[in-house]
């Protein structure tokens, strides 16, 4: 087996799966459930998303230890249109997992990647772009003499924008809507079930802020925790929420059955 078939999975083993009589586990039980049976597929479209990171990452080095904003462009528009698509398609993995859903990873991670891809870019320009300026003003605030009210407002306007993209992320991968209709959900997704939408923030805030307090160091971790470490947990948290509200694993379950009753039929 070549390595690229080791890393992909190939296309000769089923997906994991569980049995479809088992009761579904809750909380720390549920993560430890879904790592040991997924912890691969994690690993390998957390590393794809590290990868579609990389131009972001050296951007903001870039802007950080120049101190020239035109690397915060470049690297928020430019970078961020990059990440999306495989932050997408590690959504697309986890979600899976989350409705205990079996396959091959490789094949349903390509099929997800191609389907929102160009969903992805104009959301993954914007919040680059306001990633990247929070994190650069971040770095700059002793610089600028910053209050404490300017600290907490920083820090507010960088909880709300991970709480939004907590929210927009996994609505590409699953749902056909406008950029305006997704945003308008995250919004309302995320007050309207906040004790969750923080739980799910503090476990990226408690992520990104060791990897900010171990900077650079923490970059050369970075690679084997990746992007899956803070995905997986937090779309956990919220994903009840997003269940209630969208009725995911009976749509989707309703389209799959629609789509082999269309396959049988033209085959007969």
């Amino acid at each position: 087996m070549s390595i690229f078939s080791a890393f992909f999975g190939g296309y000769n083993r089923p997906g994991p799966g569980v049995r479809p009589d088992e009761p579904r586990k809750k909380g720390l039980a549920r993560l430890i459930e879904m790592l040991g049976r997924d912890f691969w597929a994690f690993f390998r479209a957390g590393f794809l998303a590290f990868l579609g990171m990389i131009p972001f990452i050296f951007g903001m080095i870039l802007a950080i230890t120049s101190h020239a904003v035109i690397f915060v462009l470049a690297a928020g528009l430019i970078g961020g249109m990059i990440a999306a698509p495989e932050l997408c398609g590690m959504a697309d993995t986890v979600l899976r997992s989350l409705r205990d859903e079996p396959g091959y990873w490789w094949t349903t991670y390509r099929r997800a990647w191609k389907r929102n891809a160009k969903a992805c870019l104009l959301p993954g320009a914007i919040f680059g772009l306001v990633i990247g300026m929070q994190i650069f003003t971040l770095f700059h605030m002793n610089s600028l003499q910053s209050t404490v009210f300017s600290w907490a407002i920083l820090i507010a306007g960088m909880v709300l924008v991970l709480g939004l993209i907590t929210y927009i992320i996994p609505q590409i991968a699953l749902l056909d809507m406008s950029f305006a209709g997704i945003l308008k959900n995250a919004v309302l997704l995320f007050l309207g079930y906040l004790p969750r939408s923080i739980g799910a923030v503090a476990v990226q805030v408690v992520y990104w802020g060791v990897f900010l307090l171990f900077f650079p160091v923490s970059l050369y971790i970075l690679p084997f925790t990746n992007l899956w470490l803070p995905m997986v947990p937090s779309l956990l948290i919220i994903y009840i929420p997003m269940e209630k509200s969208f009725n995911l694993e009976a749509t989707i379950k309703q389209m799959r059955d629609d789509k082999l009753e269309k396959e049988t039929s033209e085959e007969s």
